[in-house]
């Protein structure tokens, strides 16, 4: 396992990228711009996150119906968050099937 310039074990600060949804995956990338499995993390936590929380706001000015999505927003946001933050932690690379790959194309750069 090796360590990022933080510190920390990469599968920590990969873990971490999730931790605050995608303001974390913002706050790693910028502090570890060397590191292709933290960046991983941290794109993928950017993309996905990201996308819910427009999901969520956008749903929020709907009445009723909008309401009901944001439930259902909400629960995956929630699975999701739990799944890539103890995927990560155990050193699995969880890829997402569109964010992920994209993630996984930005972060070898």
């Amino acid at each position: 396992m090796e360590k990022t310039s933080t510190g920390l074990p990469e599968n920590v600060a990969g873990m971490l990228c999730y931790s605050l949804f995608w303001a974390t995956g913002v706050i790693f990338l910028l502090l570890e711009p060397g590191n292709k499995v933290v960046r991983f993390h941290a794109f993928q936590s950017i993309f996905v996150f990201g996308l819910l929380n427009i999901l969520y706001f956008a749903f929020f000015f709907v009445p009723v119906i909008g309401w009901m999505l944001n439930t259902l927003v909400g629960a995956v946001t929630f699975i999701l968050w739990v799944v890539l933050m103890v995927k990560t932690f155990q050193e699995q690379k969880w890829e997402l099937p569109a964010a992920g790959k994209l993630a996984g194309k930005l972060a070898v750069r």
